[in-house]
Parts: structure tokens; sequence; C-alpha cells
């Protein structure tokens, strides 16, 4: 009887624990698609950050989910689909955070974070509207991880079709990316027609100027151009101008990623000592497509869902 009396006790406060919310079988469920709530205890709330303005030369406090604002408006046409401003949003609060562990800008002003483009991620806040503010509240705080570690969250305008590896698309081997592999995405369906064709004319002397400029070797006079190996997705990974090789990453930062607008070349003609270089899409092709993201918006693909097309394996955390 003693012993039985114990039991009707424990049960009874295990009982009463589930009513209150100790127990799983209440919690309130999530909306369908949503990613996990917060992971381990790294952030209690939202982090402030120093911001370095690379203009004024000032440096100031702003809550980071007020700055990844700015970096949205600035990386992604503000009048896009929320849910694709969403994926973008991701992607620039995982970045940050990545940078500022990093402490890349620390080292240079002492600041977490910079509005120079090559230090961190473009920045106009005067760009920011309702849209932006939406997709931002709507995964606030979410971040892209891979075995633990902050993902290296690249994107790029238009993959022409297929994205890249990090290895085929910015030769970069630095460290494992495995959740970065080769999709196809149907972007070119949608995309602007520059994306879908393209071409540059270069002068021999240009390619030469570039070559040097990237490897520190003269290719002589350059009277051919051969493309020595493509990737998995169809990109050029390296080629021969002249007589020096040089990774397709490489020529097309020298050359100018305006100009050549990707490493997807369909077609390379010398008309005369003019290279005439044809291809497809826009940017390096590694990791989120801005235009796929968009086409997959329309669809009604939730922003974790987007950014989990493109990124392989990882998991999208709620911080804070």
């Amino acid at each position: 009887m003693f012993r039985w009396g114990w039991q009707k006790i424990l049960l009874s406060l295990l009982v009463v624990m589930t009513l209150i919310g100790g127990g799983c079988a209440l919690r309130k469920p999530l909306p369908p698609g949503q990613p996990p709530g917060p992971a381990g205890r790294e952030f209690t709330e939202e982090p402030t950050i120093s911001l370095y303005d690379n203009k004024t030369k000032q440096t100031k406090k702003i809550k980071l989910e007020e700055y990844v604002a700015g970096v949205v408006a600035a990386e992604m046409d503000t009048s896009w689909p929320v849910n694709a401003l969403g994926a973008q949003a991701i992607l620039a609060r995982t970045f940050t955070l990545e940078n500022i562990k990093a402490g890349r800008v620390k080292k240079l002003y002492g600041a977490d974070i910079s509005t120079d483009i090559e230090e961190s991620q473009a920045y106009a806040p005067e760009k920011i509207n309702d849209n932006v503010r939406k997709a931002v509240q709507l995964t606030r705080g979410q971040v892209i991880r891979w075995q633990g570690k902050y993902v290296k969250a690249w994107f790029h305008a238009c993959c022409g079709g297929k994205t890249a590896s990090a290895k085929e698309g910015l030769a970069y081997e630095k460290e494992p990316t495995p959740y970065l592999s080769t999709v196809a995405d149907g972007c070119m369906a949608i995309t602007t027609p520059e994306n879908k064709h393209w071409e540059v004319k270069l002068s021999g002397e240009e390619l030469a100027r570039a070559v040097k400029q990237a490897t520190g070797q003269d290719p002589g006079q350059v009277t051919s151009v051969q493309i020595i190996k493509r990737g998995p997705s169809g990109r050029v990974e390296s080629l021969k101008v002249g007589n020096v090789a040089i990774s397709g990453p490489a020529l097309r930062l020298a050359v100018g990623s305006e100009k050549m607008r990707s490493m997807m070349l369909e077609d390379i003609q010398n008309a005369g000592g003019t290279f005439i270089f044809k291809g497809r899409g826009f940017g390096h092709g590694v990791g989120l497509c801005q235009w796929g993201a968009k086409k997959m918006a329309a669809e009604g693909k939730q922003p974790w869902s987007i950014v989990k097309f493109y990124y392989k394996g990882v998991k999208i955390e709620k911080l804070w």
C-alpha cells in the first residue's frame, strides 16, 4: 500500500508536468516546413554588432537583424517574393556570423563588420522596404550550419541552369564544402535575356594582361585559347591562354566579372585575333542562385526549403 501510494504521487506529478507544457505531447507544433527551434546556448538574444562605415570612417552599434535587412536590400531585388528575400536573409545572417567569428574585419578596423563588399557584404539600408522587413522577420535568427559550423554562405545571380561546387566555380579548396554540389534549378525559364545568352570580345593583348595579372606569368602573344577542363556543371575549370594554363575563376576575375559574366562558356571563337567568348548565366555559380530562388518562391517554397535545395545535408538553426 505504501509503495503504491508513492507510485500514484509520481504519476500525478508527471501528468501535471505534461499539462503545464513540460511534456512534448502538448507543445505547439511548428508550421509545415519550419526549421527547428533554438540550438544550444550560443546566443540568448539577438546580438548587437559594431559596423564600420568605409565611407564615413565611423563605427556604430547596430542590431544584427537591422544589419541583415540592409544587406538583403543591397543584394537582391527588393520587389521579389518575400520567400526569396528570406532565403537571402538566412545566407546574409550566416555569412555575417561566420565573418565575425573569423575576426576578419576586426583585424582591420576593430569592428565586427564593414560596409565594404570585399570585406563583408553589400549594404544599402536606404533600400529597405516592407518586403525586406517581412523576409528578415520571417527568418529571424536562422542560420545554416554543417557539422556544427557556419557554412560558406555563397550565392550568385544566375547559375545558367546548374550550380557549381566550390572547387569548380571558385577554385576554392581551403576546407571541405561537401554541402555544395551541382543541382539543376530551372532558373533559365525566368531569368533575363542577358543571362540566357551573352558574349564578350577580348583582344589577345587584353587576355595576355589578364593572365599575367592573375598568374604572374607572361603568356606571350596570344594566338589561341583552349579549354583544358570542364567541371560537373559544365563550367570551364581551366584554360590554356597562349602558353599559360589558368583556372577559369581566376581568368574571369582578372578580365572582370561584369564582362566575363560566368564560366558557363558555350563557345570560344578566334576572329582575326579577337576572341569571342559566348556563355550563359551570371556569377560564379556556387551556392544559392538568386533567380532560382525567385522561381521557387513563386512556386510557394519556403525560405528554408529554398536554402536546403542548394545546400545539401545542412541544418538550419534558430539562434534567437
